[in-house]
């Protein structure tokens, strides 16, 4: 049976850096990189869950700056994702942890490096294709 999930997640910058998110070891992909976010509810718009997610998550209020085009991604194990991703700006809130080990602010460099869940790398490619080095 094929699991289909629509999730919206955010491309956090700061300062010339970008947000990365390590997901716990209890959840689902443990330890794996991430850009922060989650499922879309029934009726909500990808962009009110963004909003919802990351006030929920982070403990911050974001502006958003760019729609990127959605990104389909299916797993081995049937889990098909497609994820809503949106450039955006901080503008409240207090970082605060709820459900990931640890964030990363990142250079190109750096979020290269680190060990991305698999739905996650198409959204970071479509991010580089804007920003070329």
């Amino acid at each position: 049976m094929v699991k289909s999930l629509e999730v919206s997640c955010a491309i956090i910058e700061r300062d010339g850096l970008v947000l990365a998110a390590q997901r716990s070891a209890a959840m689902k992909m443990p330890l794996k990189w991430e850009f922060p976010g989650g499922k879309i509810e029934a009726g909500e718009s990808p962009t009110a869950a963004l909003l919802r997610e990351i006030r929920e998550e982070l403990g911050l209020e974001i502006e958003l700056l760019q729609a990127l085009a959605p990104q389909p991604f299916s797993y081995e194990n049937g889990l098909h994702i497609t994820l809503w991703p949106f450039i955006v700006r901080i503008c409240g809130g207090s970082l605060q942890l709820a459900e990931h080990a640890q964030v990363q602010w990142c250079n190109r460099a750096a979020l290269e490096q680190l060990d991305w869940a698999e739905a996650d790398l198409p959204v970071l490619n479509s991010y580089f294709a804007l920003h070329k080095p």
